[in-house]
């Protein structure tokens, strides 16, 4: 059993992956911005506190005991590429301070590669948003992977399209490297139940370090 302090615990992906800490028998400290907001999350194994992600007295403070970190972070009022890299720095820092020498990031499938260099939210009809909001994840990989050699970080990228939020857990997954996965035309969605399967599997039992890891069914 491990205890695990996941940010952005009330989106999608982090309350799935509370909700698959739990379910293996881990502690979990659910980290929040505002936590009378996600009141539902605590339980038991599951301490609600909060704490903001971009301030790294605040990652301290939440991380402080435990063995690792999932980072499940997003906030529409921010730009991407302001808001991932300062929660980056400051994740770095708090866990540094606190201990926590692990850290699983949920990456997006749009930052992968689709031919050397170039990224899939690098073609030309890809939405101007969503290429702004990609480009926020590149710029938090970067200040990870320049960050030296304190945090064992890895970057998990679900495949880039819609994550359902409704679809089963199958707890299978295949992972990659950097470049997306090739898929079935016919293939189904991929699910934030099996995204959350990914990220405690990668505590659990790390099997990558340090960079960015494509999954799909």
């Amino acid at each position: 059993m491990s205890r695990i302090v996941i940010f952005g615990a009330g989106g999608r992906g982090g309350r799935r992956a509370v909700a698959e800490a739990v379910s293996r028998g881990h502690q979990v400290t659910a980290a929040v911005r505002e936590p009378r907001r996600h009141a539902d999350l605590a339980g038991d194994n599951v301490t609600l506190v909060a704490a903001d992600v971009t301030v790294a007295d605040d990652v301290a403070k939440a991380a402080a005991g435990h063995d690792a970190a999932i980072s499940s972070i997003y906030r529409a009022d921010l730009p991407s590429q302001v808001y991932y890299p300062a929660a980056a720095h400051a994740l770095i820092d708090g866990l540094g301070r606190a201990g926590v020498a692990r850290l699983v990031v949920v990456g997006v499938g749009s930052a992968l590669e689709i031919a050397p260099g170039v990224a899939f939210h690098d073609q030309p009809d890809w939405p101007a948003a969503h290429r702004e909001f990609s480009l926020g994840h590149t710029a938090e990989l970067e200040v990870l992977r320049t960050s030296g050699d304190g945090l064992d970080w890895v970057v998990i990228a679900p495949p880039p399209a819609m994550i359902d939020e409704h679809a089963d857990r199958t707890g299978e997954y295949r992972t990659g490297d950097h470049r997306v996965l090739p898929r079935a035309e016919d293939a189904g969605p991929f699910s934030y139940a099996d995204l959350a399967v990914a990220l405690i599997d990668e505590i659990e039992r790390p099997a990558h370090s340090r960079a960015m890891v494509a999954i799909d069914h």
